[in-house]
C-alpha cells in the first residue's frame, strides 16, 4: 500500500491510500497527467464566436478598397490567376514561364478567391481575409486549451482581432498570412496531442498499468484510437502546407520536434517510468521520423501543377542540358535544381530598398511597410493622404518584450511547460533573421508574422498570472508536470468569492485589453487606406520618418 499526501487547490492536504495494479492511482499522478476537459461548453463558443464574427467584420468590409494591386499583388495576385489558367506561374511580358522563388500553395489559396469572386480585388484577398479570420478562431482555442480558461483563450484572439499588422496582412494578398496560419495550426495539433498522448497514459494506470516496471509492460497498450499520434501527424501536414508557402517554416520544425520530445518525457515522468527519456527516444523515434518524411511528401504535393505541366520553369532542365532524365528520378532532380537556384537567389538578396528593416527593429515597430499610398481624394481639406500601413497596433506590440522577459522568468520560477512552448517558436521565428541580418541580406517586416501569435500568446500568459487564479494555489506550488494556475476561469479551484487581488488584477487587464481596442480604433484609418486630412495622416506617425 501507498501513502499519497497532496493539496487541493484551497490548500488543504488530503491523504489517500492506493496501490497497483488495480487498487486506484495516486492523486498526484491523477493531477499531473489530468488533461484539458475539452468538453464543447455552448457559452464558451458563443464566445468564441462573438470574438471571431469581430475579426471578420474588421477583415471583409471594405475588402476591394483600394482599387488595383497593391505592394506585392502585383506579384502574388498575378500569379495566383495564371496557376488557375496553366497551373504554374507565367511570364505574361515574355510568354513563357516565370521564374519565382517562393513554392506555390499560398498563391493557390489565393487562387481560390479569385475562382469564387473573378480576377478582381475581392477575389485575390478573399482567401487572406478568410485565413485571417480562421487564424483568430484557432488562437482562441489554443489559448484556451492551454491557459484552462476560456476568457484567457477570448482575450488572446481579441487581441489578434484588434493587431494592425494582422490585420493588413489579412486584407492583402501576400503570403505570410497563409504561413502563420498553418504554423498556428501546426502548434495547436500539438497542443491536443499532447492532452491525448496524456490522457492515454492516465487511462492505462488507471487500468490497472505499472509505468515503473521494466520492459514492454510499463506502456499503454496500442490502439487505433489513441496509439497512433493523429494530432501529430495532422501538424506534420500542416508543417508541411507552411513549408509549401514559405521556406522559413523549416525553422519551426526542430523546434517542434523538440516540444514533442519534451512533452513525451515529461508525461513519462509524470507517470512514473523509471527511464523516460530512454523509452521516449524507443517509442516515439519512428512516429518522429515518420512526420518528417510526411511533411516532406506534402511539400512536393503542392508542386503538384509543376509536376503536371510540360512547360514550367525548369521543368526540363535535364533533357534541357543534355543529360539522361529518368521517369520520377528526372522531375525530382529538375525540381531539385530549381530549388538550389532559388535558394542562390534567396542567399544573394541584397538590394537596397527603402522599407527593408531589421530583426531587431521589428518589435519595436522600427520600420514598417507602406502598402498603398494616395494623396488623392476628397477628405474636406486643402491635403489629404490615404494609407495602408502594416503597422502593429503599438501599445500591443511595445507589450511583447516586456511580456516575454516576464515569461522566461515565470517558466523558471513555475517549472511552467507552456513557457518554452510559446518562447522556442518565438526563437524559431526570429533568430535566424539575425544571422541573416549579420550577412547583410535584405529583409522585411513581414517576416515576423508567425511568431505573432506567439508573443499574442506571451501576453496573455501575463494576463493571466495579474488576473490570478479564482482560488490561491497550495504553498507547495503544483507538481512537476502539472499546469500551474494561469488565469481566470477553470484555474486553481471554483467557487469562493473573488478576492480583492484578482478583483485588482482583472481591472489591469480589462484596462490593458481596453487601451489595446483604443489604440486599435485610433490608427485603423491607416491600416484600410481611408482618406484623411494631412494633418490627421501626420499625428498617426509616432516615430515621424521611421513610419513614412
Amino acid at each position: 500500500m501507498v501513502e499519497v499526501v497532496s493539496a487541493t487547490p484551497g490548500g488543504t492536504a488530503t491523504t489517500e491510500r492506493t496501490g497497483r495494479p488495480g487498487g486506484g492511482i495516486p492523486a498526484i499522478i491523477s493531477r499531473r497527467l489530468a488533461p484539458f476537459d475539452a468538453r464543447l461548453e455552448p457559452w464558451s463558443w458563443l464566445a468564441t464566436a462573438v470574438v471571431v464574427l469581430i475579426a471578420g467584420i474588421l477583415r471583409f468590409v471594405g475588402l476591394s478598397n483600394p482599387k488595383g494591386k497593391i505592394f506585392d499583388e502585383i506579384y502574388y495576385a498575378t500569379d495566383a490567376h495564371n496557376l488557375l489558367l496553366r497551373g504554374i506561374e507565367w511570364d505574361e511580358k515574355n510568354n513563357t514561364a516565370a521564374y519565382v522563388v517562393h513554392p506555390p500553395l499560398g498563391k493557390w489559396m489565393i487562387a481560390v478567391g479569385e475562382q469564387i469572386w473573378g480576377y478582381n480585388e475581392l477575389g485575390w484577398r478573399f482567401s487572406a481575409a478568410a485565413i485571417g479570420t480562421l487564424s483568430v478562431l484557432l488562437l482562441i482555442r489554443i489559448a484556451r486549451r492551454m491557459f484552462r480558461s476560456t476568457v484567457l483563450g477570448c482575450t488572446a484572439g481579441l487581441l489578434m482581432a484588434l493587431d494592425g499588422f494582422h490585420l493588413v496582412l489579412s486584407r492583402t494578398a501576400l503570403l505570410d498570412i497563409f504561413l502563420m496560419f498553418f504554423i498556428l495550426a501546426a502548434f495547436g495539433a500539438l497542443v491536443v496531442d499532447r492532452d491525448v498522448r496524456r490522457k492515454r497514459w492516465l487511462r492505462a494506470i488507471e487500468s490497472g498499468l505499472d509505468p515503473s516496471q521494466p520492459g514492454r509492460r510499463n506502456r499503454p497498450p496500442f490502439r487505433w484510437s489513441d496509439g497512433v499520434p493523429w494530432w501529430r501527424l495532422l501538424a506534420a501536414v500542416m508543417l508541411g502546407c507552411a513549408f509549401g508557402v514559405k521556406w522559413s517554416a523549416l525553422y519551426f520544425v526542430p523546434v517542434f520536434a523538440l516540444l514533442v520530445v519534451f512533452w513525451e518525457v515529461g508525461a513519462r515522468r509524470s507517470a512514473g517510468v523509471r527511464r523516460p527519456w530512454r523509452d521516449t527516444f524507443v517509442d516515439e523515434g519512428l512516429w518522429l521520423l515518420g512526420a518528417g518524411v510526411l511533411i516532406g511528401l506534402v511539400y512536393l504535393a503542392t508542386w503538384s501543377g509543376w509536376f503536371a505541366s510540360d512547360n514550367g520553369y525548369f521543368r526540363n532542365w535535364r533533357a534541357d542540358t543534355g543529360q539522361s532524365s529518368l521517369p520520377v528520378i528526372g522531375s525530382l532532380q529538375n525540381l531539385w535544381h530549381y530549388h538550389q537556384e532559388a535558394l542562390r537567389f534567396h542567399s544573394g538578396l541584397d538590394d537596397k530598398h527603402v522599407y527593408q528593416s531589421w530583426p531587431w527593429q521589428w518589435l519595436l515597430l522600427g520600420r514598417p511597410v507602406a502598402f498603398h499610398w494616395s494623396d488623392q481624394g476628397a477628405c474636406g481639406a486643402p491635403s489629404c493622404a490615404s494609407e495602408i500601413l502594416l503597422l502593429g497596433t503599438p501599445i500591443l506590440w511595445w507589450s511583447f518584450l516586456p511580456a516575454m522577459a516576464a515569461l522566461v522568468w515565470l517558466g523558471l520560477a513555475r517549472r511552467d511547460w507552456r513557457a518554452p512552448a510559446i518562447l522556442l517558436p518565438v526563437a524559431a521565428g526570429l533568430l535566424p533573421w539575425f544571422w541573416f541580418a549579420f550577412e547583410g541580406r535584405t529583409m522585411f517586416f513581414f517576416y515576423v508574422a508567425p511568431v505573432v501569435p506567439f508573443m499574442i500568446l506571451a501576453v496573455t500568459y501575463v494576463l493571466g498570472v495579474i488576473t490570478g487564479p479564482a482560488r490561491s494555489p497550495a504553498p507547495a506550488g503544483p507538481p512537476a508536470g502539472a499546469d500551474p494556475p494561469a488565469g481566470s476561469e477553470g484555474d486553481g479551484g471554483h467557487g469562493g468569492r473573488t478576492s480583492d487581488r484578482r478583483m485588482i488584477g482583472a481591472i489591469i487587464a480589462g484596462t490593458y485589453v481596453l487601451l489595446v481596442a483604443i489604440c486599435f480604433a485610433y490608427f485603423h484609418p491607416i491600416f484600410v487606406g481611408q482618406i484623411l486630412p494631412y494633418a490627421e495622416w501626420s499625428t498617426r506617425m509616432w516615430l515621424g520618418n521611421r513610419w513614412i
